[in-house]
Protein backbone atom coordinates (compact mmCIF):
# COMPACT_ATOMS: atom_id res chain seq x y z
CA UNK A 1 0.00 0.00 0.00
CA UNK A 2 2.76 2.48 0.99
CA UNK A 3 4.60 1.17 -2.60
CA UNK A 4 1.35 2.13 -4.44
CA UNK A 5 0.65 5.59 -2.87
CA UNK A 6 4.03 6.31 -3.55
CA UNK A 7 3.49 5.57 -6.94
CA UNK A 8 0.24 7.34 -7.63
CA UNK A 9 1.91 10.51 -6.09
CA UNK A 10 4.53 10.12 -8.59
CA UNK A 11 2.67 9.65 -11.16
CA UNK A 12 -0.31 12.76 -10.01
CA UNK A 13 2.91 15.02 -9.90
CA UNK A 14 3.82 14.51 -13.58
CA UNK A 15 0.81 14.56 -14.44
CA UNK A 16 0.63 17.91 -12.96
CA UNK A 17 3.56 18.92 -15.19
CA UNK A 18 3.12 17.11 -18.69
CA UNK A 19 -0.95 17.05 -18.49
CA UNK A 20 -1.74 19.96 -20.64
CA UNK A 21 0.74 18.56 -23.38
CA UNK A 22 -0.29 15.55 -22.91
CA UNK A 23 -4.12 16.40 -23.31
CA UNK A 24 -3.22 18.44 -26.42
CA UNK A 25 -1.49 15.57 -28.53
CA UNK A 26 -4.64 12.96 -27.37
CA UNK A 27 -7.49 15.81 -28.98
CA UNK A 28 -5.24 16.20 -32.01
CA UNK A 29 -5.03 12.71 -32.72
CA UNK A 30 -9.09 11.79 -32.26
CA UNK A 31 -9.74 15.07 -34.68
CA UNK A 32 -7.37 13.50 -37.01
CA UNK A 33 -9.10 10.22 -37.10
CA UNK A 34 -12.36 11.21 -37.16
CA UNK A 35 -11.50 13.42 -40.33
CA UNK A 36 -10.01 10.34 -41.98
CA UNK A 37 -12.28 8.66 -41.16
CA UNK A 38 -15.25 11.30 -42.73
CA UNK A 39 -12.96 11.99 -45.76
CA UNK A 40 -14.45 10.06 -49.02
CA UNK A 41 -12.50 7.93 -51.16
CA UNK A 42 -10.70 8.88 -53.87
CA UNK A 43 -13.42 7.43 -56.27
CA UNK A 44 -16.24 9.66 -54.29
CA UNK A 45 -13.93 12.39 -54.50
CA UNK A 46 -13.63 12.41 -58.22
CA UNK A 47 -17.27 12.55 -58.50
CA UNK A 48 -19.01 15.67 -60.36
CA UNK A 49 -22.43 17.45 -59.59
CA UNK A 50 -24.20 18.61 -62.35
CA UNK A 51 -26.91 20.77 -59.85
CA UNK A 52 -27.72 21.46 -56.47
CA UNK A 53 -29.01 17.89 -56.11
CA UNK A 54 -27.20 14.85 -54.95
CA UNK A 55 -23.48 14.26 -56.46
CA UNK A 56 -22.91 11.77 -59.39
CA UNK A 57 -20.25 10.13 -60.18
CA UNK A 58 -17.98 11.63 -63.70
CA UNK A 59 -18.98 8.31 -65.39
CA UNK A 60 -22.61 9.12 -65.12
CA UNK A 61 -24.74 8.25 -68.09
CA UNK A 62 -26.40 12.39 -67.24
CA UNK A 63 -22.77 13.13 -68.29
CA UNK A 64 -22.08 11.11 -71.10
CA UNK A 65 -25.60 12.98 -72.87
CA UNK A 66 -23.93 16.42 -72.03
CA UNK A 67 -20.64 14.92 -73.96
CA UNK A 68 -22.36 12.63 -76.47
CA UNK A 69 -23.18 13.79 -80.16
CA UNK A 70 -27.21 14.51 -79.13
CA UNK A 71 -26.15 17.89 -78.53
CA UNK A 72 -30.12 19.08 -79.33
CA UNK A 73 -31.24 16.95 -76.89
CA UNK A 74 -28.62 18.87 -74.34
CA UNK A 75 -29.41 21.72 -75.07
CA UNK A 76 -33.13 21.39 -74.71
CA UNK A 77 -32.52 19.16 -70.68
CA UNK A 78 -30.50 22.10 -70.29
CA UNK A 79 -32.75 24.98 -71.10
CA UNK A 80 -36.06 22.89 -69.30
CA UNK A 81 -33.99 23.31 -66.48
CA UNK A 82 -34.45 19.01 -65.67
CA UNK A 83 -30.79 18.09 -64.43
CA UNK A 84 -31.69 18.17 -60.89
CA UNK A 85 -34.23 15.76 -61.39
CA UNK A 86 -32.66 13.67 -63.67
CA UNK A 87 -29.93 14.06 -60.79
CA UNK A 88 -32.14 12.31 -58.21
CA UNK A 89 -33.77 9.70 -60.89
CA UNK A 90 -30.06 8.05 -61.55
CA UNK A 91 -29.69 8.35 -57.55
CA UNK A 92 -32.49 6.47 -57.09
CA UNK A 93 -31.55 3.52 -59.93
CA UNK A 94 -30.38 3.47 -63.39
CA UNK A 95 -32.49 5.35 -66.19
CA UNK A 96 -33.10 4.02 -69.95
CA UNK A 97 -33.01 7.36 -72.33
CA UNK A 98 -34.67 7.12 -75.61
CA UNK A 99 -32.48 9.60 -77.45
CA UNK A 100 -33.92 11.64 -80.75
CA UNK A 101 -31.53 12.33 -83.31
CA UNK A 102 -30.21 16.12 -83.80
CA UNK A 103 -31.99 16.01 -87.20
CA UNK A 104 -35.47 15.25 -85.87
CA UNK A 105 -34.96 18.42 -82.93
CA UNK A 106 -33.44 20.56 -85.38
CA UNK A 107 -35.17 19.87 -89.28
CA UNK A 108 -37.60 17.29 -88.75
CA UNK A 109 -39.74 19.16 -86.49
CA UNK A 110 -42.96 21.21 -87.09
CA UNK A 111 -41.43 25.38 -86.48
CA UNK A 112 -44.76 25.86 -85.15
CA UNK A 113 -44.67 22.82 -82.42
CA UNK A 114 -40.87 23.91 -81.71
CA UNK A 115 -41.82 27.49 -81.24
CA UNK A 116 -44.60 25.87 -78.89
CA UNK A 117 -41.66 24.43 -76.78
CA UNK A 118 -39.56 27.31 -76.52
CA UNK A 119 -41.90 29.78 -75.42
CA UNK A 120 -41.02 30.49 -71.50
CA UNK A 121 -44.71 30.27 -70.79
CA UNK A 122 -44.77 26.31 -71.83
CA UNK A 123 -41.86 25.37 -69.91
CA UNK A 124 -44.45 22.60 -67.97
CA UNK A 125 -45.04 21.09 -71.79
CA UNK A 126 -41.34 21.06 -72.50
CA UNK A 127 -40.05 19.28 -69.00
CA UNK A 128 -43.25 16.27 -69.84
CA UNK A 129 -41.93 15.93 -73.49
CA UNK A 130 -38.47 15.61 -72.17
CA UNK A 131 -39.15 13.09 -69.85
CA UNK A 132 -41.62 11.02 -71.67
CA UNK A 133 -37.99 10.04 -73.31
CA UNK A 134 -36.69 8.65 -69.75
CA UNK A 135 -37.40 5.21 -68.05
CA UNK A 136 -37.02 4.58 -64.57
CA UNK A 137 -34.96 1.09 -65.34
CA UNK A 138 -32.31 -0.25 -67.08
CA UNK A 139 -33.28 -2.30 -70.71
CA UNK A 140 -30.01 -3.24 -72.98
CA UNK A 141 -30.31 -3.44 -76.62
CA UNK A 142 -30.42 -7.72 -75.71
CA UNK A 143 -32.75 -7.95 -73.61
CA UNK A 144 -35.52 -6.11 -75.27
CA UNK A 145 -38.75 -6.49 -74.37
CA UNK A 146 -41.80 -8.10 -76.70
CA UNK A 147 -44.67 -9.47 -76.27
CA UNK A 148 -45.32 -12.80 -78.02
CA UNK A 149 -49.33 -11.24 -79.49
CA UNK A 150 -46.97 -8.27 -81.12
CA UNK A 151 -48.65 -5.84 -78.68
CA UNK A 152 -45.34 -5.30 -77.47
CA UNK A 153 -44.56 -4.16 -73.71
CA UNK A 154 -45.41 -0.83 -71.96
CA UNK A 155 -43.46 0.83 -69.79
CA UNK A 156 -43.73 4.13 -67.13
CA UNK A 157 -41.93 7.12 -68.08
CA UNK A 158 -40.36 10.00 -65.61
CA UNK A 159 -43.15 12.25 -67.46
CA UNK A 160 -45.33 13.51 -64.49
CA UNK A 161 -48.45 14.79 -66.25
CA UNK A 162 -48.52 12.55 -68.86
CA UNK A 163 -51.79 10.64 -66.98
CA UNK A 164 -50.98 7.55 -66.76
CA UNK A 165 -49.45 7.29 -70.62
CA UNK A 166 -46.79 4.12 -70.84
CA UNK A 167 -44.34 4.35 -73.50
CA UNK A 168 -44.75 0.67 -76.20
CA UNK A 169 -41.66 -0.96 -76.53
CA UNK A 170 -41.40 -3.76 -78.88
CA UNK A 171 -39.18 -5.96 -81.34
CA UNK A 172 -40.73 -7.67 -85.15
CA UNK A 173 -38.49 -9.39 -87.02
CA UNK A 174 -35.35 -8.03 -85.42
CA UNK A 175 -36.04 -3.88 -85.97
CA UNK A 176 -36.85 -2.61 -82.67
CA UNK A 177 -38.95 0.31 -81.64
CA UNK A 178 -40.75 2.51 -79.17
CA UNK A 179 -43.63 3.76 -79.94
CA UNK A 180 -43.92 4.89 -83.16
CA UNK A 181 -40.44 5.53 -83.69
CA UNK A 182 -37.69 2.83 -84.78
CA UNK A 183 -34.06 2.63 -82.59
CA UNK A 184 -31.55 3.29 -85.50
CA UNK A 185 -28.53 2.96 -82.45
CA UNK A 186 -28.97 0.64 -80.13
CA UNK A 187 -26.78 0.72 -76.92
CA UNK A 188 -25.27 4.06 -77.83
CA UNK A 189 -24.36 4.62 -74.82
CA UNK A 190 -23.68 2.30 -72.00
CA UNK A 191 -22.94 3.43 -68.17
CA UNK A 192 -23.17 1.41 -64.74
CA UNK A 193 -26.19 3.79 -64.13
CA UNK A 194 -28.24 4.00 -67.17
CA UNK A 195 -27.98 3.36 -71.07
CA UNK A 196 -28.69 5.86 -74.19
CA UNK A 197 -30.44 4.43 -77.22
CA UNK A 198 -30.82 6.57 -80.35
CA UNK A 199 -33.95 6.82 -81.58
CA UNK A 200 -35.31 8.20 -85.30
CA UNK A 201 -37.71 10.54 -84.15
CA UNK A 202 -39.37 12.54 -81.50
CA UNK A 203 -42.06 11.01 -78.92
CA UNK A 204 -44.86 13.22 -78.34
CA UNK A 205 -46.85 12.43 -75.18
CA UNK A 206 -51.23 12.69 -75.43
CA UNK A 207 -50.93 15.62 -72.61
CA UNK A 208 -48.79 18.27 -74.77
CA UNK A 209 -50.19 17.34 -77.59
CA UNK A 210 -53.59 18.44 -76.29
CA UNK A 211 -52.07 21.51 -74.56
CA UNK A 212 -50.69 22.52 -78.22
CA UNK A 213 -53.96 21.71 -80.08
CA UNK A 214 -55.75 23.85 -77.51
CA UNK A 215 -53.48 26.71 -77.72
CA UNK A 216 -53.33 27.00 -81.63
CA UNK A 217 -57.08 26.24 -82.23
CA UNK A 218 -58.32 28.43 -78.93
CA UNK A 219 -60.67 25.46 -78.53
CA UNK A 220 -60.35 25.66 -74.14
CA UNK A 221 -62.17 29.05 -75.10
CA UNK A 222 -65.76 29.00 -74.89
CA UNK A 223 -68.63 31.18 -75.19
CA UNK A 224 -71.00 30.86 -71.85
CA UNK A 225 -75.23 32.17 -71.65
CA UNK A 226 -75.40 35.47 -70.03
CA UNK A 227 -77.67 34.15 -67.14
CA UNK A 228 -77.34 36.51 -63.78
CA UNK A 229 -78.55 39.25 -62.01
CA UNK A 230 -79.91 42.65 -63.77
CA UNK A 231 -76.95 44.67 -64.53
CA UNK A 232 -76.68 48.62 -64.84
CA UNK A 233 -75.50 49.88 -68.24
CA UNK A 234 -72.28 52.37 -67.85
CA UNK A 235 -73.54 54.25 -70.64
CA UNK A 236 -77.03 54.87 -69.47
CA UNK A 237 -76.53 54.27 -65.76
CA UNK A 238 -79.95 52.13 -66.32
CA UNK A 239 -80.98 48.87 -65.66
CA UNK A 240 -79.34 46.92 -69.08
CA UNK A 241 -81.85 45.20 -70.61
CA UNK A 242 -81.14 41.80 -72.30
CA UNK A 243 -78.98 42.15 -75.26
CA UNK A 244 -78.28 39.86 -78.43
CA UNK A 245 -76.35 37.22 -78.20
CA UNK A 246 -73.00 37.93 -79.56
CA UNK A 247 -70.73 36.32 -81.44
CA UNK A 248 -67.59 34.58 -80.45
CA UNK A 249 -64.77 36.61 -81.07
CA UNK A 250 -66.44 39.92 -81.86
CA UNK A 251 -64.89 43.04 -80.72
CA UNK A 252 -66.86 44.08 -77.39
CA UNK A 253 -69.57 46.50 -77.16
CA UNK A 254 -68.17 48.97 -74.86
CA UNK A 255 -65.01 50.88 -74.71
CA UNK A 256 -62.63 49.61 -72.39
CA UNK A 257 -62.83 52.40 -69.96
CA UNK A 258 -66.39 51.79 -69.20
CA UNK A 259 -66.11 48.19 -68.97
CA UNK A 260 -62.97 48.48 -66.33
CA UNK A 261 -64.93 51.10 -64.41
CA UNK A 262 -68.95 50.64 -64.58
CA UNK A 263 -71.24 53.10 -63.08
CA UNK A 264 -73.15 53.45 -60.47
CA UNK A 265 -75.20 50.29 -59.22
CA UNK A 266 -78.40 50.66 -57.49
CA UNK A 267 -77.42 48.27 -54.70
CA UNK A 268 -73.91 48.06 -53.05
CA UNK A 269 -73.28 44.29 -54.14
CA UNK A 270 -76.40 42.82 -56.15
CA UNK A 271 -76.34 38.94 -55.34
CA UNK A 272 -74.80 36.98 -58.12
CA UNK A 273 -77.47 35.03 -60.64
CA UNK A 274 -77.23 31.31 -61.09
CA UNK A 275 -74.73 31.51 -63.72
CA UNK A 276 -72.21 34.17 -64.79
CA UNK A 277 -71.52 36.81 -67.31
CA UNK A 278 -70.74 36.68 -70.92
CA UNK A 279 -67.04 35.07 -71.50
CA UNK A 280 -65.65 35.13 -74.80
CA UNK A 281 -62.01 33.85 -73.88
CA UNK A 282 -61.11 32.48 -70.76
CA UNK A 283 -59.56 35.63 -69.45
CA UNK A 284 -58.05 34.91 -65.98
CA UNK A 285 -56.03 31.64 -67.52
CA UNK A 286 -54.51 33.68 -70.03
CA UNK A 287 -53.83 36.29 -67.32
CA UNK A 288 -52.10 33.51 -64.99
CA UNK A 289 -50.23 32.27 -68.25
CA UNK A 290 -48.43 35.70 -68.93
CA UNK A 291 -48.12 36.44 -64.87
CA UNK A 292 -46.18 32.57 -64.72
CA UNK A 293 -44.14 33.47 -67.71
CA UNK A 294 -42.65 36.81 -66.39
CA UNK A 295 -41.40 34.71 -63.23
CA UNK A 296 -40.13 31.90 -65.71
CA UNK A 297 -38.88 34.53 -68.02
CA UNK A 298 -36.71 36.03 -65.14
CA UNK A 299 -36.32 39.80 -64.42
CA UNK A 300 -39.51 40.90 -63.25
CA UNK A 301 -41.10 39.13 -60.16
CA UNK A 302 -42.16 42.88 -58.84
CA UNK A 303 -44.37 43.74 -61.34
CA UNK A 304 -45.85 40.08 -60.63
CA UNK A 305 -45.75 40.59 -57.22
CA UNK A 306 -47.60 44.02 -57.38
CA UNK A 307 -50.71 42.16 -59.78
CA UNK A 308 -50.83 39.41 -57.67
CA UNK A 309 -50.05 40.25 -54.47
CA UNK A 310 -50.65 44.27 -53.63
CA UNK A 311 -53.75 44.74 -56.07
CA UNK A 312 -56.50 43.42 -57.90
CA UNK A 313 -55.58 44.20 -60.84
CA UNK A 314 -54.62 40.60 -61.96
CA UNK A 315 -58.32 39.72 -61.63
CA UNK A 316 -59.31 42.92 -63.44
CA UNK A 317 -57.42 42.01 -66.65
CA UNK A 318 -58.74 38.40 -66.20
CA UNK A 319 -62.30 40.03 -66.64
CA UNK A 320 -61.60 42.57 -69.38
CA UNK A 321 -59.73 39.69 -71.32
CA UNK A 322 -62.90 37.34 -71.00
CA UNK A 323 -65.20 40.07 -72.37
CA UNK A 324 -63.20 40.43 -75.30
CA UNK A 325 -60.43 43.15 -74.72
CA UNK A 326 -56.72 42.97 -75.89
CA UNK A 327 -54.15 44.84 -73.52
CA UNK A 328 -50.61 45.83 -74.07
CA UNK A 329 -48.44 45.41 -70.79
CA UNK A 330 -45.02 47.39 -70.68
CA UNK A 331 -43.53 45.52 -67.85
CA UNK A 332 -40.36 47.50 -66.54
CA UNK A 333 -37.81 45.10 -65.00
CA UNK A 334 -36.55 44.22 -61.56
CA UNK A 335 -34.20 46.83 -62.29
CA UNK A 336 -36.73 49.88 -62.90
CA UNK A 337 -39.06 49.14 -60.38
CA UNK A 338 -35.91 49.24 -57.68
CA UNK A 339 -35.79 52.76 -57.78
CA UNK A 340 -38.68 53.58 -56.67
CA UNK A 341 -38.63 55.30 -53.99
CA UNK A 342 -41.30 55.16 -51.26
CA UNK A 343 -42.96 57.74 -51.31
CA UNK A 344 -43.71 56.76 -55.01
CA UNK A 345 -45.78 53.99 -53.61
CA UNK A 346 -47.20 55.25 -50.19
CA UNK A 347 -49.75 57.08 -51.32
CA UNK A 348 -52.78 55.34 -51.72
CA UNK A 349 -53.84 53.70 -54.99
CA UNK A 350 -50.29 54.50 -56.10
CA UNK A 351 -49.57 50.90 -57.45
CA UNK A 352 -52.71 50.77 -59.53
CA UNK A 353 -52.22 53.80 -61.02
CA UNK A 354 -48.73 53.21 -61.96
CA UNK A 355 -49.63 50.31 -64.23
CA UNK A 356 -52.34 51.68 -65.47
CA UNK A 357 -50.43 54.17 -66.97
CA UNK A 358 -48.73 51.05 -68.21
CA UNK A 359 -51.55 49.14 -69.95
CA UNK A 360 -52.40 50.25 -73.76
CA UNK A 361 -55.62 49.22 -74.35
CA UNK A 362 -54.54 47.68 -78.35
CA UNK A 363 -52.71 44.70 -79.09
CA UNK A 364 -49.36 45.76 -80.28
CA UNK A 365 -46.43 43.77 -81.10
CA UNK A 366 -42.36 44.48 -80.77
CA UNK A 367 -42.75 44.48 -84.65
CA UNK A 368 -45.93 46.71 -84.98
CA UNK A 369 -44.87 49.15 -82.93
CA UNK A 370 -41.32 49.73 -84.18
CA UNK A 371 -42.93 50.23 -87.47
CA UNK A 372 -45.20 52.64 -86.23
CA UNK A 373 -42.60 54.88 -84.85
CA UNK A 374 -40.19 54.37 -88.14
CA UNK A 375 -43.22 55.50 -90.57
CA UNK A 376 -45.18 58.27 -88.14
CA UNK A 377 -41.80 59.16 -86.03
CA UNK A 378 -43.53 59.66 -82.86
CA UNK A 379 -47.01 58.04 -81.61
CA UNK A 380 -49.20 58.22 -78.79
CA UNK A 381 -50.79 55.38 -77.34
CA UNK A 382 -54.01 55.94 -75.20
CA UNK A 383 -53.51 54.07 -71.40
CA UNK A 384 -55.61 52.68 -68.97
CA UNK A 385 -54.88 55.73 -66.94
CA UNK A 386 -57.04 58.68 -68.03
CA UNK A 387 -56.28 61.35 -69.41
CA UNK A 388 -52.74 60.26 -69.95
CA UNK A 389 -51.28 58.84 -72.89
CA UNK A 390 -47.50 57.73 -73.54
CA UNK A 391 -45.37 58.61 -76.10
CA UNK A 392 -43.72 56.10 -78.50
CA UNK A 393 -40.60 56.97 -80.62
CA UNK A 394 -37.82 55.09 -82.73
CA UNK A 395 -34.78 55.45 -81.30
CA UNK A 396 -31.31 53.31 -81.54
CA UNK A 397 -33.03 50.65 -83.35
CA UNK A 398 -35.50 50.64 -80.74
CA UNK A 399 -38.82 51.77 -79.64
CA UNK A 400 -38.09 54.58 -77.03
CA UNK A 401 -41.53 55.45 -74.36
CA UNK A 402 -41.86 58.36 -72.50
CA UNK A 403 -39.54 62.12 -72.86
CA UNK A 404 -36.55 63.08 -70.85
CA UNK A 405 -35.10 61.67 -68.66
CA UNK A 406 -38.25 59.65 -67.36
CA UNK A 407 -37.73 57.89 -70.67
CA UNK A 408 -37.59 53.84 -71.12
CA UNK A 409 -36.14 51.27 -73.86
CA UNK A 410 -38.58 48.38 -75.25
CA UNK A 411 -35.68 45.93 -74.03
CA UNK A 412 -37.35 42.29 -73.66
CA UNK A 413 -39.64 42.20 -76.57
CA UNK A 414 -42.34 40.00 -76.98
CA UNK A 415 -41.91 37.99 -73.39
CA UNK A 416 -45.86 37.01 -74.21
CA UNK A 417 -47.96 37.31 -76.86
CA UNK A 418 -51.32 34.78 -77.85
CA UNK A 419 -53.42 37.57 -79.97
CA UNK A 420 -55.57 38.71 -76.91
CA UNK A 421 -52.41 39.96 -74.12
CA UNK A 422 -49.11 41.26 -75.22
CA UNK A 423 -46.19 41.75 -72.69
CA UNK A 424 -43.35 43.77 -74.15
CA UNK A 425 -40.11 44.37 -71.23
CA UNK A 426 -38.80 47.65 -71.05
CA UNK A 427 -35.91 48.83 -68.68
CA UNK A 428 -38.36 51.70 -66.71
CA UNK A 429 -40.74 52.99 -65.14
CA UNK A 430 -42.75 55.56 -67.06
CA UNK A 431 -44.71 58.27 -65.49
CA UNK A 432 -47.08 61.07 -67.49
CA UNK A 433 -46.05 63.99 -67.44
CA UNK A 434 -46.92 66.65 -65.46
CA UNK A 435 -50.13 68.45 -65.85
CA UNK A 436 -50.03 72.22 -67.20
CA UNK A 437 -52.09 75.01 -65.55
CA UNK A 438 -54.10 77.07 -67.90
CA UNK A 439 -54.80 80.39 -66.81
CA UNK A 440 -58.29 81.66 -65.44
CA UNK A 441 -60.24 83.06 -68.26
CA UNK A 442 -61.69 86.92 -68.35
CA UNK A 443 -65.41 86.68 -67.84
CA UNK A 444 -66.83 88.14 -71.19
CA UNK A 445 -68.33 90.78 -69.18
CA UNK A 446 -65.45 91.92 -67.87
CA UNK A 447 -64.12 92.03 -71.31
CA UNK A 448 -66.85 93.73 -72.45
CA UNK A 449 -66.72 96.91 -69.66
CA UNK A 450 -62.54 97.13 -70.21
CA UNK A 451 -61.85 99.85 -72.76
CA UNK A 452 -58.39 99.55 -74.89
CA UNK A 453 -55.41 101.41 -74.28
CA UNK A 454 -55.81 104.21 -77.21
CA UNK A 455 -59.17 105.15 -75.80
CA UNK A 456 -58.37 105.46 -72.22
CA UNK A 457 -55.76 107.84 -73.44
CA UNK A 458 -57.90 109.96 -75.45
CA UNK A 459 -60.77 110.23 -72.41
CA UNK A 460 -57.38 111.41 -70.35
CA UNK A 461 -56.60 114.11 -72.84
CA UNK A 462 -59.99 115.23 -73.13
CA UNK A 463 -60.61 115.10 -68.85
CA UNK A 464 -57.43 117.99 -68.82
CA UNK A 465 -58.35 119.85 -71.82
CA UNK A 466 -61.50 120.48 -69.86
CA UNK A 467 -60.26 121.14 -66.28
CA UNK A 468 -57.29 123.09 -67.61
CA UNK A 469 -60.30 125.37 -69.39
CA UNK A 470 -62.09 125.59 -65.89
CA UNK A 471 -58.77 126.75 -64.40
CA UNK A 472 -57.81 129.60 -66.87
CA UNK A 473 -61.33 130.46 -66.55
CA UNK A 474 -61.13 130.66 -62.71
CA UNK A 475 -57.51 132.98 -62.23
Amino acid sequence: ERERDTTSASFMDSSQIYGGADVLILLFCAFAAIFVAAAPPAESRASVGLGSGPQINSNSVLVALLDSHYTELSELVEKALLLQTLEEAVARHNITIFAPRNEALERDLDPEFKRFLLEPRNLESLQNLLLFHVIPGRIDGGRWPAAPSGRGVHHSSLCRDGNGEKIRLNENNGEKTVGISRVIKSDDVVRPDGIIHGIERILVPKSVEQEFNARRSLTSTAAVIPQGAPEIDPRTHRLKKPAPTVPVGAPPVLPIYDALAPGPALAPAPAPGPGGPHHHFDGETQVKDFIKTLLHYGGYNELADILVNLTSLASEMGKLVSEGYVITVLAPNDEAMAKLTTDQLSEPGAPEQIVYYHLIPEYQTEESMYNAVRRFGKVKYDTLRLPYRVIAEEADGSVKFGQGEGSAYLFDPDIYTDGRISVQGIDGVLFPPEETRIPPKSSPLAAKTALPNHRRGKLLELSCRILGAFGQDDH
